[in-house]
């Protein structure tokens, strides 16, 4: 394994380098967002199927945008505001801050505080984060706070490292579980640390790449997420607690890029082979190995038209597999080969369509596959294990400055699910997919309005249900393949959000939300409303809730 590892660099080195590659957050909705905003109105190009973005090519984006004839005067004024962080990252003059201290290419800035360094063959940015939310309704109040510190750095235009950590605390509250149907980022909590109420978690994110003229790779432990969306993706979500990875991506063509990871995931399962009771009769548990590897095929036939295939395989029980870091295969055939006379791996496709051929207009569709056969096609009694959202995303038409974006989601039951615990679409028991798993609907409709270039009102509604809660067993009554999609509701839940958000620099935001919930759990397969209720959601949104929001955010 060293040694493949110390090949596959030696290559990469010897390839033409011109930018290095560090990865902006998927967390920062705001860059996300104006960045569909601008290609949405044909000022821009990106494949927005796969995310993060890298901070350059967020910079290379702005830049281009400031230089076309179709940007308007508030988008014009935003591009700069962000350049002030991002093209720092390309050397732009419009990255300068209001400096405390500035000397022999190190500029110190008090407001916001980071510190930065620019020479012609290092750059650094680095700088502390901190945000804090403050929840309040008729079931409780309480606040969720982060703080931490992020850096990112290149060398030589080749190489480039970032790194972001911070330390979460929820009080009396756990805002995300490998149940809930949130869309809170996960977490390995540790409950009622020393004597607190609530959870914390540790994050920590970052990674080293290495990049050419048409491509980079890298050895990373970020959130990714695959799929186009505006509420949760249905391939890849990007909300489960982040992990390892070797990623790559080649864009050799205009019309073709390739997106490709193998990351090692945590399954929980544990191996008691090799767990024991240490000497103070504590038992350490082991978990079994698990992996996974994922492609994404981006074809662009026209301009503005992106079409995506691509396939995965979460694989355990078995050793680290040299075969699957092979990029370009189509796993399950591998998997055949590997485990022809065992028990098969867990194997997915998916397929993804971008279309921004209409000015102002983003129509797309997401399709994620888990298992398919062509038999079942044939017969209306079964039915693949699939989940489909269709979209669309309207910017700056017939109004400027305003926007609306329609999304629905629909999930066939066992979707997301594998009768062997440790090949499951998932890491830390956080699902991969979308975060209604499966046998669930969802539809999302949001509109927001940029009056000036430092505030967004936006409002949303989201209408998410679920119905039963299938297991992925042989149990002899009805096939896996035959359960009913939607006969009956366990849980559903209508959420109406207004939001204020006030964004004077990149880095930094205030915002105020309020949000009218009504969530209920409801008694089905023997199960009461209140299991259901619990199960799927947070304390603090049970039942009939007027909660109100406020908080802010420096740094991501």
């Amino acid at each position: 394994m060293k040694n493949l590892l110390l090949i596959l660099l030696l290559f990469f080195i010897t390839l033409t380098g011109i930018s290095q590659v560090s990865y902006q957050h998927i967390s920062d909705t705001e860059i996300y967002q104006f960045l569909d905003e601008l290609a949405n109105d044909d000022i821009i190009e990106i494949n927005s199927v796969v995310k993060p973005y890298s901070r350059v090519f967020i910079a290379n984006s702005l830049k281009t945008a400031l230089n076309s004839e179709h940007i308007n005067v508030r988008q014009k004024k935003e591009v700069e505001m962000y350049l002030r962080e991002y093209g720092f990252e390309i050397g732009l003059e419009t990255a300068s801050f209001k400096s405390l201290f500035k000397k022999n290419n190190l500029d110190i800035s008090l407001l916001p505080p980071v510190v930065k360094y620019h020479d012609s063959s290092l750059t650094i940015m680095a700088r502390p984060i901190y945000g804090i939310r403050y929840f309040t309704n008729k079931n409780n109040s309480f606040y969720h706070s982060y703080g931490g510190a992020e850096f990112t750095a290149s060398i030589n235009k080749h190489w480039g490292a970032y790194a972001s950590l911070r330390d979460n605390y929820q009080q009396k509250e756990i805002l995300a579980s490998p149940t809930y149907f949130t869309q809170e980022q996960g977490g390995n909590y540790k409950v009622g640390c020393q004597g607190r109420e609530g959870g914390d978690f540790s994050e920590m994110r970052g990674g080293i790449t290495y990049s050419w003229a048409w491509g980079h790779v890298g050895l990373i432990k970020d959130h990714i997420q695959w799929g186009d969306n505006y509420n949760g993706s249905n391939i890849l979500s990007g909300r489960n607690p982040s992990f390892a990875m070797i990623k790559l991506q080649l864009k050799p063509l205009s019309w073709l890029q390739f997106d490709y990871f193998h990351g090692w995931l945590v399954s929980e399962v544990i191996d008691s082979t090799r767990s024991y009771y240490t000497s103070n009769n504590d038992f350490r548990a082991r978990y079994r190995e698990k992996y996974i590897a994922a492609n994404m095929y981006t074809v662009t036939p026209f301009k503005k038209l992106d079409i995506s295939f691509g396939n995965s395989i979460v694989y355990s029980d078995m050793d680290f597999q040299p075969a699957y870091l092979i990029p370009f295969f189509f796993f399950k055939s591998l998997d055949h080969t590997l485990n022809h006379k065992i028990e098969n791996q867990n194997s997915q496709m998916f397929f993804n369509i971008s279309s921004r051929n209409i000015k102002h207009l983003h129509l797309f569709t997401s399709v994620y596959c888990d298992e398919f056969s062509v038999t079942r096609l044939s017969d209306s009694d079964k039915h693949n294990f699939m989940s489909y959202k269709g979209g669309v995303g309207l910017s700056n038409w017939p109004i400027k400055n305003t926007g609306v974006n329609i999304e629905y989601t629909i999930t066939s039951p066992i979707t997301y699910k594998h009768r062997v615990p440790s090949t499951t679409f998932a890491t830390n028991e956080f699902n991969l997919g979308h975060y209604l798993k499966d046998n669930s609907e969802d539809l999302y409709l949001a509109m927001w309005y940029k009056p000036i270039s430092t505030i967004i009102l936006s409002a949303s509604y989201n209408y998410a249900r679920h119905g039963s809660d299938y297991a992925y067993v042989f149990d002899g009554d009805i096939d896996i393949d035959e359960k009913p999609f939607l006969e009956n509701t366990s849980w559903d839940s209508r959420r109406a959000l207004l939001k204020l958000t006030y964004h004077p620099q990149a880095s930094f935001s205030v915002f105020a939300e309020y949000e009218y919930s009504v969530i209920k759990g409801y008694e089905l397969d023997n199960k009461t409303a209140d299991y259901y209720l619990n199960l799927f959601t947070p304390d603090y949104l049970h039942g009939t809730n007027n909660t109100f929001i406020v908080g802010f955010r420096f740094g991501i």
